[in-house]
C-alpha cells in the first residue's frame, strides 16, 4: 500500500477566548498578532493549526498537525513544497523509515529545527495514523505497547488577569476532579509568588507549577525555584531564555525544584546536548513539533538518563491531543501530560466525536491510528474560512 496524495489545511480559529485568557490589565488581545507582555513570544488572538492529511491507494486517510500558533501557512508551503512531493508513493505502513527520509532532505543545510521540523512532525503524526487505520491497531500499541489505559494530565493555566480570578478557578478546577495545576507567569519573583500563595490558598490540594515564559536571570530565576520550593510546588518551567543550556544547568545544579525544559525543542539530537549538560529535570517535547518517531526517541534517551517525560500541550487541536496522549501511553517514565481546557475545546469542532477527558487525566483512545475520526468537510470549510 503506497501513499498516493497529501492535502494541507491552515485553520484559524476564532473562540470566546483567546489563548491564555485575557491581558494583565483585564482587555482582550488585540486582533491578529502581537505581544502579550512580560512575554516576549508573538501569540495571535485565534487558535491557529496546520492539518495535514495523508491518503493511501485504497482511500484510507491519515492525520496530522504541527504545532503552528502563528502562521501556519508557512510549515503548510513545506509540506506542499518540499514533503508531499517526496511522500507519493512511499509505502504507507513505514512511518520510520520514511520519517528518516524526510528528516534527511534538508538536515544538511540547518533545518532540523523551525517550520521544516513543524511541518515535519505533521506528517509524521499521519503517517502513524495512517499505519493504524491500515492496521486496524491503535498508535500506542504500533508503538510497543501503552504502559497506561489512562494518561495523568495536569490544568495548565488559570486564564484570569488577577490573582482573585485565578485563585477562583483553581478552587473551581480542584472541585472538579483536577489534581495539578500549572501556573503561566513571569510577572517578576515576587509577584509570581503571591499568585501561587493566593492560588494555593483557594485549593490547598492542589498541585502547583509555575511556567514563567522565559522571563528571568539565572539569579532571579533561583530565587524563585527557592520560594516555589518552599511552598511545595512541582516543578518550574521555561525559566530562562531557551537557548541558554548552560543557565539551566547552573539553576538545575542549585534549585531544589525541578526544572522543566523542551517545548522548544525539536529532536533527539537538541534533547541530548540538554541532557548531557544536565540543564532540565523534567522534559517536555511537544509532540506537534517533533512528530511522533522523533518523540519515542526522546523519551528513549530521557529514560536512559532516568528524566521523566512531561509532553506539552498548548494551542494544538484534536489531532495533536490524541498524538500526545497515544505518546504519554507509550512512554516508560512519564510524568504528566498537560490539559490545556480552552484548547481542548476548541479541537472538539475538528472532531466527529469528542475525545473523552478527566481534569486529573485522559483516556487512551482504543481505535485504530489516533482513535479519533476528521470532520473533514469541517476542516475543509474552516480552511478557505481562516
Amino acid at each position: 500500500m503506497r501513499i498516493s496524495a497529501v492535502e494541507t489545511y491552515s485553520l484559524k480559529l476564532s473562540a470566546d477566548a483567546a489563548y491564555l485568557g485575557q491581558l494583565g490589565d483585564g482587555t482582550d488581545p488585540p486582533a491578529g498578532y502581537a505581544v502579550r507582555p512580560p512575554w516576549r513570544s508573538i501569540y495571535s488572538d485565534r487558535y491557529e493549526t496546520l492539518l495535514v492529511r495523508l491518503v493511501a491507494e485504497d482511500g484510507t486517510s491519515g492525520w496530522g498537525e504541527a504545532l503552528a500558533p502563528v502562521a501556519p501557512e508557512v510549515p503548510a508551503a513545506i509540506v506542499d513544497l518540499l514533503l508531499g512531493p517526496v511522500l507519493i508513493g512511499k509505502p504507507a505502513l513505514a512511518p520510520r523509515p520514511v520519517f528518516a527520509a524526510l528528516r534527511d532532505l534538508m538536515r544538511e543545510r540547518g533545518h532540523l529545527v523551525g517550520h521544516q521540523a513543524d511541518a515535519l512532525a505533521a506528517v509524521d503524526i499521519a503517517l502513524w495514523d495512517l499505519a493504524g487505520k491500515l492496521t486496524g491497531l491503535p498508535v500506542a500499541t504500533l508503538l510497543g505497547g501503552a504502559f497506561r489505559d489512562a494518561v495523568p494530565s495536569y490544568v495548565s493555566g488559570l486564564p484570569r488577569p488577577d490573582d482573585e480570578g485565578r485563585a477562583a478557578l483553581g478552587a473551581e478546577w480542584a472541585s472538579r476532579g483536577a489534581k495539578a495545576v500549572k501556573l503561566h507567569l513571569g510577572n517578576g519573583v515576587a509577584t509570581d509568588l503571591s499568585t501561587v500563595d493566593a492560588v494555593r490558598e483557594a485549593a490547598p490540594a492542589l498541585r502547583i507549577a509555575v511556567d514563567a515564559h522565559w522571563a528571568y536571570s539565572v539569579d532571579e530565576a533561583l530565587a524563585l525555584a527557592a520560594g516555589l520550593a518552599a511552598r511545595g510546588c512541582w516543578f518550574l518551567e521555561a525559566p530562562l531564555a531557551p537557548e541558554d543550556i548552560a543557565g539551566h544547568a547552573e539553576l538545575t545544579s542549585r534549585a531544589t525544584i525541578p526544572v522543566a525544559v523542551g517545548e522548544t525543542l525539536r529532536n533527539r539530537f537538541e534533547f541530548a546536548q540538554w541532557l548531557t549538560a544536565r540543564g532540565l529535570r523534567i522534559a517536555q517535547p511537544d509532540v506537534a513539533r517533533t512528530g511522533i518517531t522523533e518523540a519515542m526517541a526522546i523519551a528513549e534517551l530521557c529514560t536512559a538518563a532516568h528524566v521523566p517525560v512531561a509532553p506539552h500541550h498548548s494551542v494544538g487541536l484534536g489531532v495533536a491531543l490524541a498524538a500526545g496522549v497515544h505518546v504519554s501511553a507509550a512512554v516508560e517514565g512519564l510524568a504528566a501530560f498537560e490539559y490545556q481546557p480552552t484548547s481542548f475545546t476548541v479541537g472538539q469542532r475538528l472532531l466527529t466525536e469528542p475525545l473523552a477527558v478527566h481534569p486529573a487525566g485522559f483516556p487512551v483512545p482504543t481505535g485504530p491510528g489516533l482513535g479519533i475520526d476528521i470532520d473533514a468537510e469541517t476542516v475543509a470549510r474552516l480552511s478557505k474560512e481562516s
